[in-house]
């Protein structure tokens, strides 16, 4: 089957390149722009899945067969995963594995939100930059807990890579830039230093083309 990317600019789906290149999976790039004025994705992501959101992928098999169409960064990830036969997938150890499930889903459930709503509020005028002052404590209460388990371990999970970094590169990117992640947590500086070193992020950043937060 044919792996297609439905990637957009500066999001999420950077990720998916990445993980993509990781397992050594073959892949099509097909590339979407923000609409300059709102920032949001461009209506014709819509043909692909209702929602009309990135990341999305199809799994295509040749000569018209099935095709499988999966959204959402977390289930996506899975998707991979299963496909490569758990590799960088569940950790063997089960303090691993119960880190491993919790990072997974800890990127998008509780780190992204707040962040998000900052981004959001700095695009409001004057009560934007005063209700900005109020999220940080809540980013950092975030920070400042990722601080303390990288401050102890190379990966999320424990010694070895997995797909559960993958899920943290884009919050923490995008902390890097705009949710106040600096030298004074320098586990987690530390941490983006070497993701950004390996060479399928690289590999992943060159197909994947502009991209903010690297």
């Amino acid at each position: 089957m044919t792996i297609i990317v439905h990637h957009l600019e500066n999001s999420r789906s950077q990720r998916v390149l990445w993980l993509l290149e990781e397992l050594g999976l073959p892949y099509e790039v097909k590339r979407y722009e923000r609409n300059k004025a709102t920032m949001l994705a461009p209506p014709e992501l819509r043909r692909i899945h209702p929602l009309g959101k990135s990341p999305v992928i199809e799994d295509v098999a040749p000569a018209g067969g099935d095709r499988v169409v999966v959204a959402e960064t977390g289930a996506i990830v899975e998707y991979l995963v299963e496909k490569c036969d758990g590799r960088l997938g569940t950790p063997a150890r089960r303090e691993d594995m119960l880190r491993y499930r919790f990072f997974l889903h800890y990127a998008e459930g509780s780190v992204m939100p707040p962040l998000l709503v900052k981004l959001v509020l700095s695009k409001v005028p004057v009560l934007g930059k005063a209700a900005m002052k109020r999220i940080q404590p809540m980013i950092d209460v975030h920070l400042d807990y990722i601080e303390s388990e990288l401050a102890t371990r190379p990966w999320f999970a424990g010694d070895a890579f997995t797909a559960a970094d993958v899920m943290m590169s884009f919050p923490l990117e995008a902390a890097k830039s705009r949710g106040g992640l600096d030298a004074s947590r320098p586990a987690t500086i530390a941490w983006l230093e070497r993701i950004h070193a390996r060479p399928a992020y690289q590999t992943a950043l060159a197909k994947g083309g502009p991209y903010a937060y690297a």
